[in-house]
Parts: structure tokens; sequence; C-alpha cells
């Protein structure tokens, strides 16, 4: 009278060893262990026990892993976020005081890169140590260090690594040729004036010499603008979340040309401790030409104080937008939003040549404590236009602002805004020069309206 029924003591345990293990190995393990990101190591049974309840509460919440894309557009090859089978399996193993199981069940253990690689380099650059003091603000500042390449050299996977992870912000590289005046290893910065509150004073001056360098004129080298003229802009990136930037998955390559010099952009936060922190760059090399060639791409709008500046206590403002125009056809295999701690939400919305649109990927819930690249796959034919729209949040209703009643304006400090959109594409003539594939909409920044956000009334400034 009893067949078919199950009794709880007939239901599998669930273990460590069978099953939290794996989905550890697969979705925590790359952040979770010694020399990275997170504060706690998810290798082992031991040191992982004492967080279960945690765990529990993070994934429920789907706090953990962090995954902030809309599931119902785009679709992403490196989603991380979790299957409500496994967040099921790690709520009955918190409930039942996290059993660890019969050693037989669990799989081998991941053999990650030495010393805190999350891609084994062939080649590793090393950087210039910073004295990175305990409190008060440090600007961005570039140092630049020479090629490790001696000739034209094909690399697979680029990866920033910082020493001193809590007082770095982000890092990101810049490749151009090589010029005669430029000085290896020596900091690089702009002074800027700030009033009180932090934020930049603009000096007309400056800016009307910036407006007024000649096309071709020579530049020094060793300042921000000579260490920018000449390369392709900001590539590869190091930012909380970001992995490195790999091109095997796609069957392509980054090229670095003989005689290029290797621009680094660091942006280190004061914590209360005086400290040093560096950084190494490693690369992975093709053991022959690739198929294809992978460039990485970004631009922003406007950003002088009329036309981007968010009202204080405004909720939902609606940045300028970045709208670029692919002049090749290309395989578009990545996309990052960046905002600061306003940030609120943004998209990526494509319009073909035939007028169809595609939002390919959705950010309703922006974290600027995790700033994530969204590995994708799509064909964009000639002619087809990228716009990308970001909503920001000054209001108090926002945990993370540091003053709602404050107009905010374009910057490089935290506590300033950004909207610097970037992606990676992947074209198969590889000598197309990495203009050559995309530009940007100048001069049309329009703030369409939309469902919902708003574009606000942008205040002169004070």
């Amino acid at each position: 009278m009893f067949a078919g029924l199950v009794f709880a003591a007939d239901t599998p345990a669930v273990t460590f060893n069978k099953d939290i293990l794996p989905i550890l190995q697969k979705n925590c393990q790359s952040c979770h262990r010694p020399g990275q990101i997170a504060p706690m190591s998810f290798l082992t049974y031991e040191s992982t026990r004492p967080w279960a309840k945690s765990m529990k509460t993070a994934v429920v919440t789907k706090k953990m892993p962090p995954w902030f894309s809309d599931p119902a557009v785009g679709h992403f090859l490196n989603d991380r976020s979790l299957k409500s089978a496994d967040i099921d399996k790690i709520s009955k193993w918190a409930d039942a005081g996290a059993p660890l199981g019969d050693a037989k069940d669990a799989p081998k253990p991941i053999e990650w890169p030495k010393d805190g690689w999350l891609i084994q380099p062939d080649v590793v650059v090393k950087g210039v140590p910073y004295d990175v003091p305990a409190s008060g603000l440090v600007e961005w500042t570039w140092v630049v260090l020479p090629s490790p390449f001696t000739e034209d050299t094909w690399v697979t996977s680029v990866e920033l690594r910082p020493t001193n992870i809590p007082v770095t912000h982000h890092m990101c590289l810049a490749m151009g040729p090589h010029k005669p005046d430029a000085e290896y290893y020596k900091f690089i910065w702009n002074d800027k004036k700030r009033d009180e509150l932090g934020d930049e004073i603009i000096d007309p001056q400056a800016q009307r010499q910036f407006a007024n360098f000649t096309p071709g004129a020579p530049i020094p080298a060793n300042t921000v603008f000579g260490v920018l003229s000449g390369t392709n802009g900001i590539e590869e990136c190091y930012e909380p979340g970001r992995g490195p930037a790999d091109f095997r998955k796609f069957g392509a390559a980054k090229l670095i040309p003989k005689g290029t010099d290797i621009a680094v952009n660091v942006h280190y936060t004061p914590n209360g401790t005086a400290t040093s922190a560096s950084f190494e760059l490693g690369f992975t090399v093709a053991k022959e030409p690739p198929a294809r060639r992978y460039l990485a791409l970004s631009a922003a709008p406007p950003s002088d104080h009329k036309s981007f500046a968010i009202p204080a206590n405004d909720p939902n403002f609606l940045a300028p937008a970045v709208e670029v125009e692919f002049i090749r056809d290309v395989e578009l295999v990545g996309l990052m939003p960046h905002m600061h701690l306003r940030g609120k939400a943004a998209n990526f919305e494509l319009t073909y040549p035939d007028g169809r649109k595609e939002m390919i990927l959705n950010v309703p819930n922006y974290d600027f404590n995790w700033q994530l690249w969204y590995d994708t796959s799509i064909k964009v034919p000639k002619g087809t236009k990228m716009k990308v729209l970001a909503w920001y949040d000054n209001s108090s209703n926002n945990k993370y602002n540091p003053n709602p009643n404050k107009v905010v304006y374009y910057g490089d400090m935290t506590w300033d805004e950004m909207h610097f959109p970037s992606w990676g594409v992947v074209v198969d003539d590889k000598d197309l020069s990495q203009k050559d594939v995309s530009r940007a909409v100048r001069g049309n920044f329009s703030v369409p309206q939309a469902p919902g956000p708003r574009a606000a009334t942008v205040p002169a400034r004070p």
C-alpha cells in the first residue's frame, strides 16, 4: 500500500564533495582563492564550511555570483549566474549543517595558474612600485613600459594583475609606436585644480591649449596627452570583477607590432594605511598566426559640464548617448558598461542596416563594485549602428551616493561620473587598423525619451 512513496530517509543527502564543490569550481573559485579579489577561499571544505549560511543568503538573494545582465536579453558565453538547481543545493547543504560527504565523490582539484594569475602567462612584464599614501587623493597616473616583443607578435590573452588589490581601483593599458623622447618607468599625471568637494575646477586656458594642438605637431611624450598620442586609446583593463582579455575562445589574437610602447594607467585609492602597490602584465603568445584579429574599442559622450551634469537629488538621470557605427562586417564578442557610484542602469542596442533593432545587453541594476565584461557572439554587418544608454541615481535612495545634494560632473574620480562603455570585436581581415573598424558618430548626442527613464534638465554650473 506504500508503493511509490518516497520517505525523507530515502532522499540523498546534499554534501560538499558530491554537490557543492563542483558548483564552487565552476562559478566561484576563480575569485574565491588566495591572491584573488574575494576575502575568503572556497578551495577546500575546511575553508568553505564556516561560510555555509552566508553562502546560502548570498545565492538566494542572487548577490553572488555577481551577474547583472537581464536574462531575457542577449546571450553570454561567460554567464556566471547560478541555476535554480544549484541555488537549491547550496541552500539544502547549509540547512543540513554543511556535511562533508564521501571523499570519493569529490572532483579533482582545479590546477589554477601559479602566482595569482587567472591565465598562466608565457611572457610577464613587471610594473613600477608606487607609494600609495594613507589618505588623500591620488590622480590617475601613467607609466610607459617597453614592449617585451622585438618582432610583430600575436598574443592570445592579456592580463593585468595588481599586486595590492585593496588599493587598486583599476588599471588599463594603451599601446602605440615608440616615441624617441619617451622616458620609461616614470610616473606621469596631471595635477588638477579641485574645489573643497574634490570636483575638478576646469581651467579654460588648459582646455584651449589642448584644443589648439595642431594635428601632426609633436606633443611632449612625458605628458598625459603625449602618452596617449598615437595610441588607439584604452584597451585592456583590470577592474574588480573583470576577467582577463582572452581571445582564444574566438580563434583570434591581438597584434602587438614591434617597436610598441605600453602605457599603463593606474588609479590607486588610499585606504587608511600607507602602502606600496604595483602590477604585472601577462601575455600568452600565439603558436602560429591566428585566423582572426581581436580589437578593443570604446567611446564616451561629450564630457563638458554643459552636456553631462547630473542634478542634485535626481534619481533617474539619462546621460547623453554613446553612438557608434560599424564600417566593416565584424563579430561583436564583448560588451561592458562603465559608470561610477551613481550608476543605475545601462543598455546596448543595435540598429541593423534594414532598420531592425535588437537589444543585446540590458543591465537594469548596475553595481559599481563589480565591473563585469559580458562575452557574447553577434555577427554585425557593415552599416550597423550601436547606441549605449546609461542612467544614474543621484538621490539619497542610492546607498553608495557620497553626496546627493551636489551636481555631479564627468570626471576621473569615483565621486565624479562616467559613461564610458567598451566592446570587443573580431575581424577576419587581419590587416585592418583599429580605427578602420569602428567610429564614433560625433556631433549627434541626442538623449531620447524612453518609457520610465527620463532625461533631466541640466543646470548651468554655479
